[in-house]
């Protein structure tokens, strides 16, 4: 080694590190698990043959090594950036997948807007209305938490139903109220406009463990048809927060034929709660307070099917996922405006391309249109194909880091880490188009009581039975149609 000259050691020294480089690449590569075997063959070729070629001039070549020195060593480095990258992104694809199974309920004190209380110390000698007929083990959870935080027994009136506890705090009978923030919200549009009415003085996240749904191990997802239950929860923030369900949503592929249907269930839709109601109705929005889990035994009650997986997403998840495709083109059957943050949007009849606020705002909007809610699910279901379109083409993979660190944390799904793998594989091994459908189901309004707001009668939709039969045939159609 003492008559090897100082070039031709740091020569290959950088062999070597490219050469380390390389490995730590093609490891990062196949680990990912969702990458077609050929792939990786031809990126193994592309990296490894400028190595032999810088290696043979460190070896023989006395004027281009310095040349090459250089390129190695860049080369060197931007492999281990990929290797880094692709890591990451396998990270991002198993917190997709696993989740803690932990789901929390907020619990608010609310008093009257004009009410002089700003803290909970300052309402320690009100009287506290409080129910425990729904989320009754949460509350008291609030409650041991309010009276350790004061460090006295507070006073509480006990009554049968949030609507009692509103009306009570209107009428000064009680001084403040201890409830569930999900149903301030229900109450709010159902009801009567209470939010500007009053103001929360006090939060408490309840968290519970809750049992997974469990995964479909033995589906093959790149072959066996299966039914996705695409939640969208009406909150921002974290998504592991109890809200109503406001987009219900059935994604029906059929890899082996590629095709995908899209069905969307109204959200007032008058059915019951396997499990939970014991047989009264409620609005399907309301099972999500319950659970993902009740939404999607609801929706298979219904339709007779047990849908596969659920991918779980609020509206933060939407606006972060939009803008990481770089937008989404839509089409609009009807034009409207809308207010952003103070600014104008326009809506225009046929298509339109939006960032995340903008699809959000698309997704919501029901009042401006003469369809209602059964329009804003077309809506819902619009955007989500503009989504699901722009997943399947190529020219996803150039924001793929982007896309999955936008839905980590975001999104929820029993969908393994290697069903997504496997999925995104079997695309990129056949990158041949999908054929979207979309439908939705419909039913006839009326007022009638809900059984997670009793004592009052409320908007709902009573099923219409042929549409309904019509999703069924339709789900059906997808799951066994085969390729003659």
């Amino acid at each position: 080694m003492k008559d090897i000259p100082l070039r031709k050691k740091i020569g290959f020294g950088i062999v070597l590190l490219y050469l380390c480089s390389i490995g730590t690449f093609i490891f990062a590569l196949s680990k990912l698990g969702m990458i077609p075997n050929l792939y990786i063959i031809i990126a193994s070729a592309a990296v490894i043959i400028p190595w032999i070629l810088i290696a043979l001039i460190q070896w023989k070549a006395e004027k281009k090594a310095i040349m090459s020195k250089a390129i190695g060593l860049m080369l060197s480095v931007l492999l281990f950036l990929a290797a880094f990258y692709l890591f990451k992104t396998e990270s991002a694809i198993a917190s997709i997948s696993t989740t803690e199974n932990v789901k929390v309920d907020k619990i608010v004190v609310a008093v009257l807007e004009d009410d002089p209380a700003q803290t909970i110390n300052d309402a320690a000698d009100y009287t506290f209305g409080v129910q425990y007929v729904l989320k009754s083990e949460e509350i008291k959870e609030a409650i041991a938490d309010i009276e350790e935080n004061l460090g006295k027994t507070i006073a509480k009136k006990e009554l049968d139903t949030m609507q009692e506890q509103i009306q009570q705090l209107y009428a000064g009978d009680v001084g403040a109220v201890i409830l569930n923030e999900a149903y301030i919200d229900m109450m709010d549009e159902e009801i009567t406009e209470i939010s500007g009415g009053i103001r929360i003085i006090y939060n408490y996240e309840a968290k519970r463990e809750v049992q997974a749904i469990p995964e479909r191990e033995n589906l093959e997802v790149e072959s066996d048809a299966f039914i996705v239950y695409v939640s969208g929860i009406d909150v921002y923030g974290p998504i592991e927060t109890n809200s109503r369900s406001d987009v219900n949503i059935l994604v029906v592929a059929n890899p082996t034929t590629h095709k995908i249907l899209l069905v969307t269930t109204p959200r007032d839709f008058y059915i019951p709660f396997p499990g939970v109601t014991g047989g009264k109705r409620d609005k399907l929005t309301h099972a999500g307070i319950y659970g993902v889990d009740v939404s999607m035994a609801a929706l298979g009650a219904l339709y007779d099917i047990d849908p596969d997986f659920y991918a779980r997403v609020n509206f933060t998840s939407l606006i972060k996922v939009v803008d990481a495709l770089g937008g989404v083109k839509v089409y609009s059957e009807y034009s409207f405006k809308e207010n952003i943050n103070g600014q104008e949007m326009i809506v225009s009849k046929g298509w339109n391309y939006f960032n995340g606020e903008q699809a959000l705002a698309f997704c919501r909007e029901r009042k401006q249109l003469s369809g209602g809610d059964y329009q804003r699910g077309k809506n819902q279901e619009a955007v989500l194909k503009a989504i699901i379109e722009k997943l399947l083409s190529p020219a996803v993979l150039t924001g793929a880091s982007d896309l999955l660190n936008s839905v980590k944390g975001n999104v929820e799904t029993n969908m393994s880490m290697e069903q997504i793998q496997e999925l995104i594989k079997s695309q990129l091994d056949d990158p041949q188009p999908w054929t979207i459908e979309m439908m939705a189901a419909y039913g006839k309004g009326d007022m009638d009581y809900c059984y997670s707001m009793p004592g009052t009668r409320l908007y709902v939709s009573w099923p219409d039975e042929s549409s309904v039969n019509s999703v069924k045939q339709a789900i059906q159609n997808i799951m066994d149609y085969h390729v003659k």
